[in-house]
């Protein structure tokens, strides 16, 4: 797999062959006006919750690619609404897409559109594909139940979650919450975008080093391997 920072919560994965873009926000994200999202590939788009800092861009990638939208089931209304191809999941369950398994976790947040519509319960995403797993969290505190996810599921590769605080757990929750998964190397995001989220990059990196853990911050663009 592969996995690129398409900033703020926005990533693009690549796994069998398929394109799959997570909380598109991208065109109104000064940090990533080099991102160009009539140039994204998108087989599926993968969605944790309904904040418009995570769908923006959603109705106009799904309308260039025909991407099939994943997502919660109150989420799968709304734009299966506007005729687009959806896929309702919800907490706990997993799903197969092209030999991608994608399996929804418990996210603890807050889920509604910009016209105020319910947008349902918040997940984060254990993703599979060719030996390799990696934990999107999705916006979210610290929780318990992240420890479930190596009991039941298995050995990460990689987890991903958000270290910018305010909105979401901060790097220094982030860092105990990779205990919980029993994940040492942690990609980071949802930072930077607004103020109340900008981190001290040097500073969150050497918070983890100090616990024998890898925190990683792309640049919005680039990508990871694993």
């Amino acid at each position: 797999m592969k996995v690129t920072y398409l900033g703020h919560a926005s990533l693009g994965i690549e796994a069998n062959g398929k394109h799959i873009i997570v909380d598109p926000f991208i065109s109104a994200n000064e940090l990533a006006k080099h991102i160009n999202i009539d140039s994204l590939k998108a087989d599926y788009i993968l969605l944790t919750h309904a904040h418009q800092d995570h769908v923006l861009d959603v109705e106009a990638i799904a309308e260039k690619t025909e991407a099939i939208i994943v997502c919660n089931a109150e989420m799968s209304y709304y734009y299966g609404n506007k005729g687009f191809n959806v896929v309702g999941m919800n907490t706990g369950g997993k799903a197969e897409f092209d030999e991608i398994m994608i399996k929804s976790t418990i996210a603890f947040h807050s889920s509604s559109f910009s016209d105020g519509t319910y947008g349902g319960n918040p997940n984060g995403y254990i993703l599979e594909a060719n030996g390799k797993r990696i934990y999107i969290a999705g916006d979210t505190s610290l929780t318990y139940e992240m420890k479930l996810i190596p009991e039941t599921i298995g050995q990460l590769d990689l987890a991903i979650f958000p270290v910018g605080d305010h909105f979401t757990m901060g790097f220094e929750d982030a860092c105990l919450a990779s205990d919980f998964v029993q994940c040492n190397r942690v990609l980071g995001y949802h930072f930077d975008t607004f103020p109340p989220i900008k981190i001290d990059h040097e500073k969150a990196k050497a918070f983890f080093k100090s616990k024998g853990k890898e925190l990683i911050l792309l640049e919005i663009g680039n990508s990871l391997a694993i």
